[in-house]
């Protein structure tokens, strides 16, 4: 059993429930997620099995697309609706479509964010909810995230009230907390904020329209019809060149040698060597030995 399920993760659950339901449900024990998604969030959450592990960290590294509300009036000590009430303004506010608009443009592209205290990012070898629950407050590293794209979902020419949402589609890198960005969103117009709600509507090359929930994952394992919603490694390898092997360097391929480099990998920072479409190894340029390349990922059984 080697692929990819595309799992719709249900509200009330981690990551890890999911994992550990799967791994009974298809009787494996070589399973992995690509992502933690906090238990009140939905969505895409591929799950990686057998041989497509060893792709885990690509498709845990690739972009995702969200689905987001956010609430100004008011912000929580862990940034979304579950927290307690850190500030609350609740005068009548008033944000024209323009200023809102204005808003998301600036925050678009490489920006810098700190994980909030309620979140799985590990300082001095603990993670931070573990200071959060105690009251702790530590020092966070700053980082660096990239928003693709914001788009505003609302029809509204003006947004008022004495507690404001509003539904964004947001596309961004890896490591993007959305619920500090909602915080972020609210600081630019002046008010505390808050994520009221989010779904995860991609990740990488899937989609909602790939996904099936556990219950349909055990319904069709006890069908024996399991092998129709695996979806193969390539499926997830998509968005690299693919390069068929052939007579000339078939045997180095497959013994992962390091050769002369291949012309897609000065336009992609990855390639893949497939046999009769079979995705057979990963390559990347090597990072000591100028004009060559190496296998990063290899698999030998898929063939």
């Amino acid at each position: 059993m080697n692929g990819i399920i595309a799992l719709w993760k249900e509200r009330g659950m981690t990551s890890h429930d999911c994992v550990f339901k799967l791994r009974k449900i298809l009787k494996t024990k070589k399973i992995g997620h690509t992502g933690t998604l906090d238990p009140a969030v939905e969505g895409v959450l591929p799950i990686c099995i057998g041989q497509a592990t060893r792709i885990a960290e690509y498709l845990t590294d690739a972009g995702k697309t969200y689905e987001a509300i956010v609430s100004i009036g008011k912000s929580t000590t862990t940034e979304d609706a579950e927290g307690e009430t850190v500030e609350a303004d609740e005068t009548y506010k008033k944000i024209s479509r323009q200023q809102l608009l204005e808003v998301l443009e600036s925050l678009t592209g490489r920006i810098e964010q700190t994980p909030p205290m309620f979140s799985a990012v590990k300082v001095n070898g603990k993670r931070l909810y573990e200071y959060a629950r105690k009251g702790e407050v530590v020092e966070r590293p700053t980082r660096t995230v990239t928003i693709y794209s914001m788009q505003l979902l609302d029809d509204s020419t003006v947004f008022e009230g004495e507690e404001i949402t509003f539904r964004l589609r947001i596309a961004c890198s890896k490591g993007t907390y959305i619920r500090t960005l909602a915080v972020q969103i609210g600081e630019k117009l002046g008010f505390p904020a808050h994520m009221l709600s989010l779904i995860r509507t991609a990740s990488g090359t899937f989609t909602k329209e790939n996904c099936v929930t556990i219950e349909q994952v055990e319904n069709i394992m006890n069908e024996g019809n399991i092998q129709n919603i695996i979806l193969p490694v390539e499926y997830a390898l998509a968005n690299y060149p693919f390069v068929e092997i052939d007579s000339s360097n078939d045997k180095q391929i497959i013994n992962g040698q390091v050769l002369p480099i291949h012309a897609f990998l000065r336009e992609s920072d990855k390639i893949v060597f497939s046999k009769q479409g079979k995705a057979l190894a990963v390559y990347i340029a090597h990072p000591t030995k100028e004009g060559f390349m190496k296998p990063e990922k290899m698999f030998p059984n898929l063939i």
